[in-house]
């Protein structure tokens, strides 16, 4: 059975950075999409970042474009998501996510990924994100 389990989520100072952790049990992350969502109070929840894990293509959304890199960790089972020069309006629950396997070429790939909500399979529980200003 997959589990997905996020954590580094903490509370900040508007300019500081946090490394979030996206760990999976029974399984390895291998030709899959990883993806980093947030949703904030009263808001929708949106994707700010995605990797296939088959070439590290990644994607990020304009909001955090610049300061926050999503990685694949060597032991395949682990994807962060570096948060740097965090701002108030990053302040949110962090989740993560994960696709099926699939094979496709890096740049349709990430398009999968940012664009097949419904592909993500497997989520975690949650990991709170708090930034002060």
């Amino acid at each position: 059975q997959v589990h997905l389990m996020e954590s580094g989520g903490g509370s900040v100072q508007a300019g500081g950075s946090l490394r979030l952790s996206c760990t999976a049990s029974g399984w390895t992350y291998t030709s899959n999409c990883v993806g980093w969502f947030r949703r904030a109070p009263g808001k929708e929840r949106d994707l700010v970042a995605a990797i296939y894990t088959s070439g590290g293509t990644t994607y990020y959304n304009d909001a955090v474009k610049g300061r926050v890199t999503i990685s694949q960790g060597n032991d395949k089972n682990t994807v962060y998501l570096q948060m740097n020069n965090l701002e108030p309006e990053d302040t949110a629950m962090y989740y993560c996510a994960a696709t099926g396997p699939f094979l496709a070429v890096g740049s349709t790939a990430i398009t999968r990924c940012k664009e097949d909500m419904d592909g993500y399979e497997y989520w975690g529980q949650g990991t709170q994100v708090s930034v002060s200003s």
